[in-house]
């Protein structure tokens, strides 16, 4: 009740915040009339002065007034657009470093441009965040026309750039892009040798376009660049033929649909073993056993693929027989993507379609993760006030909600809930008939596929002329949704958000042009042809208003109602007409799933005939808390997800740091030789521990370890029996061995060359050890979970044991630079340039509650040898007795060591492999 009361007395946070923005509104307009007196040059001339003013000192916030009102002049004449006062305050806020929310049709492209303009004074950058390729292209063209005018200018980035040209456009004022293009070329300029290959430049400010579908829906989604792994697609159609016919039973599994999971009951387990005997594949033990871990995971991940995962609701297989993901928030298709960790590849064994080889990662981050390296970040959308507690909480933003314009006058109709989902779809069926017989046209959406392919059959049944919009066709996307407005038109929609066509009364005068001239969007041809549709779309615009605007009817509740919302806003546009009715059924996904189980039985008791429907706003408030339970759970996911993913955060960042250090360096020679020393040390450390009598030294083990790290052959034994020797000495004497012999390398190498060489030996060895580290920490985090059932708490445990993890790490790093630098030998005639990685052309993508993997413009990983790239340092002739061609001569080979075969893997993963 006091809450209430003071809303009432003193306002909202949301009302005080807007105040404050509105206040700045009269010195913007104060600049309107003066800038509007000056010509096209003298406007473009303003840039260079707003520039040299904050160059002078003065800062962005003083520059506000006068560089809106000269991007809105420069809009006026560029776009013959001009903004409203309440688009100035929605560019106010995003230049805060806040979220726009902002209704759909309010002009959120156009808003951007403001506080784009403003901070791309600086001359350090600005990103423009978009869902896909199409609105990135569309909007740096569009917007782009008003940059180049005032003397900014404006790049994109999108899917098979060049390195140069991604290079060019983030050198450009303004980069407009997609939000996987950032966050891959952000690990890929991170896996560069030399600073000037990286394309990227440091980062200053971003705004991301429908910044709850990437910084929300996709937040829990790592992006990975990927590698090549071994090859097992035998055993994902051998494992996929046993649980194919194990799920007829339903007795032998368990499934959680809430929680996405999977698993196999007691006599699940008992009939798979049995059957995986019989077709050879388990050949010892039971199924859980240490050795059978491969294919416990084989039968989890094909366990999954049939009971989770459903063909044209969860993904596709198109006509080339590829298996392609469709994104749950926007139906589209993921061209490319591929969830991780064997599920693909489960499911294409599902299908019967060709196998592609598995990944492992080598770079990863989340979005929550990448986004927060912005020092400063603004986002805009229709629909981010519902997860404002989100965004303040990982991210640090506030949500400021904008005022329409023109006030809605949307009519939004309570829920109608239906017994099954046939009694609702034929309803949906004659109301959109009915709607259509008045001329009103029609906007219907869906969840997946399948639903809006059975809508269009009912529609066909009753003669209603309609298009489906969903991920088969999604390249008719912007065409469909442009002319959906038409009279009597109907429109089947898998999903609304981020598509970012508005849906005009009457259709879209533009694209009706450029259809009937064949695509041109300029010419007489084109201006007559505009001309004639504009007269036309403004007749239809007041048949459409007589028959009540735009009728949007949902067809079930999505688990998040900001997805609601979005379908919902997309009639009654800047003030038009509209209606808005959801259709539910006791069926549906989220009634089933998380409604009452008492629900049917109470709707049964009331005397709920067949065909009948229940109307109620409680029914709306109850459906209202199952989607708040739903969303507070998601939350959770992510929240707990980012706190794992900080733990490995902060180790990426500093590798990265130290790689670029490394980078940056034009001598490493000093790091190399702290390596040398510290290897050396903890090497007589092992062998020889603190206040040991000598008798009590492994110098055996010592001299042993010497020869086979570091090529060097000394009597270590030797030197034990001399009288008064302790460790010290020991570590001195081998220091100053393994001095001579890098000195005397360098020498017959040359300084310049072993200079190259170190530095490159250097880079790829901590690219390797990088790579079998984020290995390592994927396997802990797996098991981390079953910490719980000791009584400790998983993420501690994943702390402790990462933090340990990224020290032996480290250890290996020197390890195996020291060795490799000590034994190394060039092939004859073959100067050693900078490697250049050797890369796996491929892109991937998220298992909903896994990881997105692509790899870049050619790529992921290198090429096996942890130090071989382009050049590969070979052991070309017998070292201190060691042949490299006879394995007899190789005596005890440490598992960590560099193979003796010159293959300059470890032995472990060289000929060590099966001892």
């Amino acid at each position: 009740m006091f809450a209430r009361l003071a809303r009432a007395v003193f306002g909202s946070a949301n009302d005080r915040m807007l105040k404050q923005f509105r206040a700045r509104l009269p010195a913007i307009a104060g600049f309107e009339e003066g800038l509007a007196a000056l010509s096209d040059a003298d406007l473009q001339a303003q840039t260079p002065k707003l520039r040299a003013r904050l160059e002078a000192g003065e800062s962005l916030d003083d520059l506000l007034p006068e560089a809106f009102a000269t991007a809105r002049e420069a809009s006026k004449r560029v776009l013959g657009m001009r903004h409203f006062d309440v688009q100035m305050i929605g560019g106010q806020v995003l230049h805060s470093g806040r979220i726009a929310e902002m209704k759909t049709g309010e002009g959120k492209t156009l808003v951007a441009t403001l506080a784009v303009y403003l901070n791309a004074l600086s001359g350090k950058g600005v990103h423009v965040v978009t869902v896909n390729d199409y609105l990135a292209t569309r909007d740096s063209e569009q917007m782009g026309r008003l940059y180049n005018f005032l003397g900014l200018s404006c790049g994109v980035i999108v899917h098979g750039l060049t390195d140069t040209e991604r290079r060019d456009a983030y050198a450009c004022d303004i980069t407009y892009g997609t939000n996987n293009e950032f966050g891959f070329d952000y690990l890929r300029d991170n896996m560069k040798y030399r600073l000037d290959e990286m394309v990227q430049r440091p980062f200053n400010f971003a705004i991301v376009d429908e910044v709850d579908s990437i910084l929300v829906d996709e937040a829990r989604t790592p992006l990975i660049i990927s590698g090549p792994a071994e090859d097992s697609s035998d055993l994902y159609r051998q494992v996929d033929s046993v649980v194919a016919e194990l799920v007829r039973d339903k007795s032998t599994y368990d499934k959680d649909e809430k929680q996405r999971t999977a698993s196999l009951t007691e006599s699940g387990t008992a009939t798979v073993e049995q059957m995986l005997q019989q077709a050879g594949l388990l050949k010892e033990g039971n199924l859980y056993d240490f050795h059978n871990v491969t294919l416990v995971h084989h039968v989890n991940q094909s366990l999954r693929a049939h009971t989770l995962f459903a063909r044209d609701v969860d993904y596709i297989v198109n006509r080339e027989g590829k298996l392609i993901i469709i994104d749950e928030f926007t139906g589209r298709m993921m061209e490319g993507r591929r969830y991780s960790e064997g599920l693909h590849q489960a499911l294409e064994a599902k299908e019967h379609v060709e196998i592609q080889p598995e990944n492992q990662t080598l770079a990863s981050i989340t979005f929550q993760n990448y986004f927060r390296l912005y020092p400063k970040l603004a986002g805009m959308t229709g629909t981010a006030a519902t997860e404002a507690d989100e965004f303040a909480e990982i991210y640090k933003l506030e949500v400021v909600e904008i005022p329409t314009n023109v006030p809605v006058i949307r009519q939004d109709s309570d829920d109608e809930v239906y017994r099954s989902a046939m009694e609702k779809y034929a309803a949906v069926a004659a109301l959109v008939k009915e709607a259509q017989a008045r001329s009103q046209p029609v906007l219907v959406g869906t969840t997946s596929i399948e639903k809006s392919e059975l809508i269009s059959s009912l529609l066909q049944k009753e003669g209603v002329p309609h298009k489906v919009l969903n991920a088969r066709y999604h390249e008719q996307e912007a065409g469909i949704i442009a002319q959906a407005g038409r009279p009597g038109a109907v429109t089947i929609a898998t999903n609304m958000a981020g598509r970012g066509t508005d849906i005009k009364l009457g259709g879209n005068a533009e694209m009706l042009a450029q259809q009937s001239v064949g695509g041109a969007h300029e010419g007489p041809e084109y201006e007559t042809a505009l001309e004639r549709f504009r007269e036309e779309v403004r007749r239809d615009e007041q048949v459409v208003k007589q028959a009540g605007g735009l009728f949007v009817i949902g067809t079930e509740r999505h688990e998040s109602r900001r997805i609601d919302n979005q379908l919902r806003g997309r009639s009654g546009r800047q003030g038009d007409p509209g209606a808005s009715r959801f259709f539910l059924s006791l069926e549906d996904d989220l009634m089933r799933i998380f409604g009452s189980d008492r629900m049917g039985g109470m709707l049964e008791k009331l005397g709920l005939k067949e065909g009948e429907a229940i109307i109620h706003p409680w029914i709306n408030r109850a459906l209202e808390k199952a989607q708040k339970k739903v969303e507070a759970r998601n939350f959770d996911t992510r929240k707990n997800l980012l706190k794992y993913d900080d733990v490995m955060n902060d180790q990426r960042k500093e590798v990265y740091a130290q790689r670029r250090t490394f980078m940056t360096a034009a001598d490493v020679s000093e790091t190399v030789e702290e390596m040398r020393r510290e290897t050396i040390q903890s090497m007589v450390a092992r062998a020889i521990p603190e206040n040991a009598y000598p008798e009590q030294w492994d110098t055996a083990g010592l001299e042993n370890a010497v020869r086979e790290q570091f090529g060097l052959d000394l009597p270590v034994q030797d030197w034990a029996r001399e009288e008064g020797i302790d460790e010290v000495q020991v570590r001195e004497r081998i220091e100053r061995a393994a001095e001579q012999a890098a000195a005397s390398r360098a020498a017959n190498i040359g300084p310049e060359f072993m200079r190259m060489i170190e530095k490159s030996v250097l880079l790829q060895v901590f690219d390797a050890v990088w790579k079998e580290h984020l290995l390592a920490l994927d396997h802990l985090r797996q098991g981390i979970g079953l910490r719980a059932y000791g009584q400790r708490d998983p993420l501690n445990e994943y702390k402790s044991e990462a933090f340990n993890l990224f020290n032996t790490m480290l250890d290996e790093l020197r390890e195996r630079v020291t060795s490799l630098l000590l034994r190394i030998e060039l092939a004859p005639n073959s100067p050693p340039p900078l490697p250049e990685p050797v890369m796996v052309s491929d892109m991937r993508h998220p298992d909903p509650d896994g990881g997105l993997t692509e790899p870049g413009p050619g790529g992921g990983g290198w090429d096996h040898a942890p130090a071989g790239g382009a050049f590969a340092p070979a052991l070309a002739r017998p070292v201190d007795g060691v042949d490299a061609q006879d394995p007899s001569t190789w005596h005890r080979t440490p598992r960590n060591a560099a193979c003796p075969c010159g293959s300059g893997k470890k032995y472990k993963h060289c000929h060590g492999r099966d001892v």
